[in-house]
């Protein structure tokens, strides 16, 4: 291991190193120390954050004194975050639980510091670990591709350096680090992977960490070609929405069960048994992922971002009373509702002051709902309008009802008028309700 190979790695991965800045989690083992002297050897613009979880008593203090004693020898800016009893330590899923410390700690840096790209000291032995672990989990290509080397500037420059190399250039150029000892322990899967399971790989053929790092290779390239192939094909099955995603469901379902996989996972639905009924679900059915809701919507899939739902006040008060000594009183709503696609915005309602009960105001659809619709006979339900009208599940969210004081439907904005309350030839009083938007 060189620090020219090193260079050749970063700049795969950065264009321009030298112009970036960055942020290096460094734990004091002789991984991170060798990534924190190569970036120095570099001339590169960079700081580094350590973590000390208080886990090892005096160890890790010992660890957060080798980190600093290089920082300062090197005139380099130090952060550090101390565990304390406010981190609520879990009796189990430690390695969770200190990993969202250690990446909320690392992106509070990142902002205070205006530092671009994080990095980490993950070598080749991490990557066969990782994949080991992947593959007896049945994760598919992605997981078998590993660790990534850039991914949501996240930089990993080590990976295609094993161990051994990394122990080599330590000794060669005598950097000081320490051993974490509990990382002989076989505790936790990973442990258990790298002292029993990697030796042993190593003793079949002595060539095999350097097969795995070309087999590693080619299987990111095959993972790139795959996702390149399932970024066309999605496209191919997206109705495209100012708001949301829409897939066309007939069409996804007539793909392979690898392919409806590979694109429902992007918004976190990866297990079987849920995409099965992804294709069986009713009209009107939801999914939920972590960041997503999955909406059923006839022959279509439309996946709502949690981040753009956006909190509608329930009722909106719209005319207090009214004024008899006027003939006329005009309301727009053109800064009170919000344009719906695929539907004429647009309407003007004439109503007969006098048969309104004031206060007027606006509310979301109501469970037995019903009303008079102007141009039909008789009354119908709310929810039979809206299904007569082919109104979309996600059009229906954004339809305001008119109601007066005694929670009367008036009208379904900007839709149909309650023709009950309209104004005719009698009438002396008008409340004239309008919205200017088009479709």
């Amino acid at each position: 291991m060189e620090k020219f190979s090193f260079k050749n790695q970063l700049e795969n991965l950065v264009r321009n190193p030298e112009t970036h800045s960055y942020l290096l989690a460094v734990s004091g083992g002789a991984d991170s120390i060798v990534l924190a002297s190569l970036f120095k050897g570099l001339g590169l613009n960079f700081q580094i954050a350590h973590i000390n979880y208080k886990l090892r008593g005096e160890d890790s203090d010992l660890d957060q004194k080798t980190v600093l004693d290089f920082c300062e020898k090197n005139h380099i800016r130090f952060h550090l975050y101390e565990v304390s009893e406010k981190d609520n330590k879990p009796e189990n899923s430690i390695q969770l639980w200190a990993r969202e410390i250690r990446y909320r700690f690392f992106r509070e840096i990142q902002e205070q510091e205006n530092l671009e790209f994080l990095v980490t000291a993950h070598h080749l032995n991490d990557q066969l670990e990782t994949f080991i672990i992947n593959l007896s989990k049945a994760s598919g290509i992605s997981g078998l591709s590993g660790i990534p080397a850039n991914k949501n500037k996240i930089i990993r420059p080590l990976l295609n350096f094993s161990k051994k190399e990394i122990y080599g250039y330590a000794e060669e150029n005598r950097i000081d680090f320490r051993e974490d000892l509990s990382n002989k322990k076989s505790d936790y899967l990973r442990n258990k992977i790298r002292n029993e399971i990697t030796p042993k790989l190593l003793e079949i053929n002595e060539h095999f960490l350097e097969n795995f790092r070309k087999s590693s290779s080619y299987l990111n390239q095959t993972r790139d070609f795959v996702e390149k192939r399932i970024e066309e094909i999605e496209n191919k099955l997206t109705v495209f929405n100012s708001e949301h995603k829409i897939l066309s469901k007939e069409k996804l379902d007539q793909e392979s069960a690898f392919v409806q996989f590979e694109i429902l996972k992007k918004y976190g639905f990866d297990k079987e048994e849920e995409i099965s009924k992804i294709f069986t679900a009713e009209n009107g059915s939801s999914f939920f992922s972590k960041d997503y809701q999955l909406m059923i919507s006839r022959d279509e899939l439309i996946f709502i971002s949690k981040n753009q739902r956006q909190e509608t006040k329930d009722e909106i008060i719209l005319v207090e009373n009214f004024d008899f000594s006027e003939i006329q009183m005009d309301i727009s709503l053109e800064d009170t509702i919000e344009n719906i696609d695929g539907i004429n915005n647009g309407f003007e309602w004439d109503f007969d002051a006098a048969k309104l009960q004031f206060p007027l105001r606006l509310r979301k659809q109501q469970d037995g709902d019903e009303f008079y619709p102007a141009d039909f006979s008789g009354k119908k339900k709310v929810s039979k309008f809206f299904r007569d009208e082919k109104l979309s599940i996600l059009a229906r969210p954004k339809i305001w009802i008119l109601c007066d004081s005694y929670n009367s439907v008036l009208g379904i904005i900007p839709l149909r008028q309650d023709r009950r309350y309209a104004s005719d030839e009698k009438t002396q009083s008008i409340l004239k309700i309008f919205n200017e938007k088009k479709k």
